[in-house]
């Protein structure tokens, strides 16, 4: 066996002796740490001395690109964050902490099935589920601070900074699903993957606040051109938006019944809606065949008053007690306007996708509409803190067992993809998100008046409502 050759052979040159050189006063090493330490102190002073907000906001915009590179070069997870910053409000207001959070690397991400829930594909094999739909709402300081909603011109009654609201908590928290990572919206990457597409919002008040706020998201990062609108713009019954570098177009139809309907929701002098279950809703369904991707979302016009036709036939009544017809309820009528448009949708051959997106509750709750101290909270639920009434369970389960059948009917290779976009949950535990008496501008600054009208249902944008259109991305982003 050879013998160990000395480290510098004769063959090897040994590395030339360290002198020093005359010209530095100190030696790189030690200049290297104090620009380190000069660093460190100039970020020291961003974190402590700037308002709260602007920091926060900073960071977590640099934080969020990291966890969410870091995701797509990774290959699972073991924990949903990489990097994740807070504020230590004891002793050291505004200190910024940095925690790294270890990754493993034996399963794969993949999006895919008809309620959008990630399917974690492990090296083992075995595959796993990951449901957005369940989860938790988590710190994370300037999470939703990403547009200003006075500039994409919002519903004012909405634009909650713009009104006064004086705290901003409800912007700093994202929704972390139960064991898998949803990254933060990314315009450009929607608009990538919905190149050339038509992509529609169809139903009531909170398909409106979802679409708004995707046209927000969108506006903030990318050149855009309002196309058309409501002649009365304060009534938002229609508005459509072109993103022109990547051919998309947005637009948000007012349905509030899906189908057809008269009345009310047109007039609130009106007592009540007449509706007709077998004609899809004149405002959206001229321009079905031109929908690429369709989100409809309704439900909570359905338990207000209203006159049910078909044809020219009365078949029922809901809210009515002075009409003698039959007492038809919500559940029927809901369960139909969904299988019409659905099958709408489904018809005509043209390749879309189509998202059904379940209720979203409103928080209310012991507190009338006119009470200005309803849904004052302050923070969101904690798990098992708030629950669903019978109501609201029934109202997401017809949604979502229409959206099954659907699928089902079209088959796995039809042209028309059926999406559930589950947002119950995640919306039952923000109770801290809606405009309440924001709506107003300056509700209080005569005082507390003893009734003022309150928004317990909308949430205000930017706020969690960006969120359905974070799991909205993923959807669209989906091979099919």
């Amino acid at each position: 066996m050879a013998a160990c050759q000395p480290l510098h052979s004769s063959s090897q040159k040994p590395p030339a002796a360290r002198t020093t050189n005359p010209g530095y006063f100190l030696s790189k090493p030690v200049v290297l740490w104090l620009s380190f330490g000069s660093v460190s102190l100039a970020l020291l002073h961003l974190i402590c001395c700037p308002p709260r907000g602007a920091q926060e906001a900073a960071f977590t915009q640099v934080l969020q690109y990291a966890n969410d590179a870091y995701f797509k070069l990774t290959s699972g997870y073991e924990n949903t964050t990489l990097f994740s910053f807070r504020s230590w409000n004891s002793g050291f207001p505004g200190l910024a902490f940095f925690t790294f959070v270890q990754a493993r690397h034996n399963c794969t991400y993949c999006v895919g099935c008809l309620h959008a829930r990630f399917t974690v594909s492990c090296r083992g094999g075995d595959q796993q589920r990951c449901d957005y739909s369940d989860g938790r709402w988590v710190w994370a300081p300037g999470h939703a601070r990403r547009y200003n909603a006075t500039v994409c011109d919002v519903k004012e009654e909405q634009d909650c900074l713009r009104n006064g609201r004086p705290d901003t908590g409800y912007l700093d928290w994202r929704w972390q699903p139960a064991g898998c990572h949803l990254p933060a919206f990314d315009a450009a990457a929607f608009l990538t993957a919905a190149r050339g597409k038509h992509v529609a919002f169809v139903g009531d008040s909170m398909a409106r606040n979802q679409g708004e706020s995707l046209i927000c998201l969108l506006t903030a990062a990318a050149p855009h051109r309002l196309v058309d609108q409501d002649p009365m713009n304060y009534r938002r019954r229609f508005v459509r938006w072109a993103f022109p570098t990547h051919n998309v177009t947005v637009s948000v139809y007012w349905a509030p019944f899906l189908a057809q309907a008269t009345g009310r929701c047109d007039n609130y002098d009106m007592p009540y809606t007449f509706v007709h279950l077998d004609e899809p809703g004149h405002r959206w369904a001229p321009h079905a065949d031109t929908m690429d991707v369709v989100v409809l979302a309704a439900g909570h016009w359905l338990i207000n008053p209203a006159v049910y036709h078909k044809g020219s036939k009365v078949v029922g009544v809901h809210g009515n007690p002075e009409l003698n017809h039959t007492k038809i309820g919500y559940a029927t009528p809901l369960r139909e306007v969904y299988r019409m448009s659905l099958e709408r949708l489904s018809s005509g051959g043209r390749s879309r996708t189509v998202v059904v997106a379940t209720l979203s509750p409103s928080h209310f709750e012991d507190h009338r509409m006119d009470d200005p101290m309803a849904c004052a909270k302050k923070r969101p639920y904690r798990e098992g803190e708030k629950e669903l009434n019978d109501m609201e369970k029934e109202l997401r389960r017809i949604v979502v067992e229409e959206a099954e059948a659907a699928a089902e009917r079209n088959g796995p290779n039809g042209e028309v993809r059926i999406e559930v976009l589950d947002v119950t949950k995640l919306a039952a535990m923000r109770p801290d998100g809606h405009p309440g008496p924001y709506m107003h501008r300056n509700p209080f600054a005569n005082g507390v008046p003893e009734k003022l009208s309150t928004d317990c249902l909308h949430f205000c944008l930017p706020g969690p409502v960006d969120t359905f259109n974070e799991i909205l991305q993923q959807i669209v982003m989906m091979r099919r």
